[in-house]
């Protein structure tokens, strides 16, 4: 009888420290099974699938392109999905995502991925390098074109072509080649004075005769 208490005791025993054992590693096992954060990159788009972070607290995720957010800090409960669209980009960009368990720092996680560029993607214009304008050579001396002042004056030319009708102020007095309205007066007091000289003439010659006879 003493031999079968023994041996039952021991079995007990034995039994106790299996289940306690087995209790304390699936405890411990669990948390880590619970998070699962898994996300995927490519070359147009960021896809997010975190689940089983329980749900008495908030816990954050971020997403960040080159330094820059694509998903600003946001907060979930045990499940969040989504798909993020990346922007267009000729070179590869850095992904990073940031996601902080709110039942610890060792669940959280801070990991990078590389998304590749899309085939037949072209670059944008301000990717592209602007060709350098070629400089105009300056034209020779010689090969100037005329000035305005080069040319001769159409309006002089014609000016000088034509003669003025009329006499020009400066050009002296021309002689008088038709008669004057005058000249019937100047031939009236000629006459008279050839009269009465005619008339002095024939009386001085009548007082010589008179005297001498």
């Amino acid at each position: 009888m003493v031999e079968n208490k023994k041996t039952w005791r021991t079995s007990g025993a034995l039994i106790a420290a299996a289940t306690a054992g087995a209790f304390g590693v699936g405890l411990f096992a669990s948390p880590a099974q619970a998070h699962t954060p898994v996300w995927e990159v490519t070359c147009s788009q960021v896809s997010l699938d975190l689940t089983n972070y329980g749900s008495k607290a908030d816990n954050t995720v971020t997403v960040t392109v080159d330094g820059k957010d694509l998903l600003p800090t946001a907060t979930f409960q045990n499940d969040f999905h989504k798909k993020l669209e990346l922007p267009e980009h000729s070179k590869e960009l850095q992904v990073r995502l940031v996601v902080k368990a709110a039942d610890g720092d060792q669940y959280s996680r801070d990991e990078t991925k590389t998304a590749p560029v899309c085939e037949g993607s072209t670059p944008k214009p301000s990717d592209t390098p602007k060709p350098k304008p070629t400089p105009t050579p300056s034209k020779p001396a010689d090969t100037a074109s005329p000035t305005p002042s080069d040319k001769p004056s159409t309006a002089t030319s014609s000016a000088a072509a034509v003669p003025s009708s009329k006499p020009s102020a400066d050009s002296g007095d021309l002689a008088e080649t038709g008669s004057s309205s005058a000249t019937p007066l100047i031939a009236g007091a000629a006459a008279v004075v050839i009269v009465a000289g005619g008339g002095l003439v024939w009386a001085t010659r009548k007082r010589r005769g008179a005297a001498q006879g």
